[in-house]
């Protein structure tokens, strides 16, 4: 299963839980089973077929640009981050 990390902005969907594991072959099977555990996080990731722009992913490190569609190991780490915007 996937190491997920839960940032502080979506803990009122965790109960302040703020790493689970979560199958999933991809980002978005592990939101999809993320929201079965906590009903409503996938509404505040996704929006319609892809992350929101508010959002960042990064599997394994990597901020992914693949979106829904990036690939998630057994043992990976997933981590939903509010994304950086300035100028």
């Amino acid at each position: 299963m996937a190491k997920v990390f839960i940032p502080a902005l979506l803990h009122n969907f965790t109960g302040n839980v703020s790493q689970v594991d979560v199958d999933g072959e991809n980002v978005r099977t592990v939101i999809n089973n993320l929201d079965i555990e906590f009903p409503g996080i996938k509404e505040k990731l996704v929006d319609g077929h892809q992350i929101k722009p508010s959002i960042s992913v990064a599997v394994d490190g990597n901020i992914t640009p693949m979106g829904l569609l990036e690939e998630v190991g057994e043992n990976s780490e997933v981590h939903f981050l509010p994304a950086i915007s300035g100028g």
